[in-house]
């Protein structure tokens, strides 16, 4: 498993730069990390749960806090604070950031949500 070598925090705190020594560093948006949140509140507790999330073009990054040696929790400024972003999970979301980006701007406009 890769772990990250650095996780920092943007000074307007609406990106979340992540390193890993093997794999690159990614640059994630706190908007991304919010609609993508891991948290059961978004994924729901099976695939037909998962909830599209709208709104959040604004969000920041308030906190990060480790989470054993495998995750960090990230507190959202709109209060959001139940997901746990294993090091996996950012990796993915880092590797596959365009497609799951252009995924969620299409299930937005499939629903008629906006991202404000």
């Amino acid at each position: 498993m890769s772990t990250p070598k650095e996780l920092r925090v943007s000074k307007d705190r609406r990106t979340l730069t992540v390193t890993f020594v093997a794999d690159g560093t990614f640059e994630l948006p706190a908007e991304m990390l919010r609609v993508m949140s891991p948290s059961a509140e978004v994924q729901g507790h099976a695939p037909e749960e998962r909830v599209t999330v709208p709104g959040k073009r604004n969000v920041a990054i308030a906190a990060l806090e480790p989470t054993g040696n495998y995750a960090i929790r990230v507190r959202f400024d709109d209060g959001h604070d139940t997901g746990i972003f294993t090091w996996v999970y950012l990796l993915e979301l880092g590797r596959d950031k365009d497609a799951r980006w252009q995924a969620y701007l299409d299930e937005l406009a499939a629903a008629g949500l906006s991202r404000d």
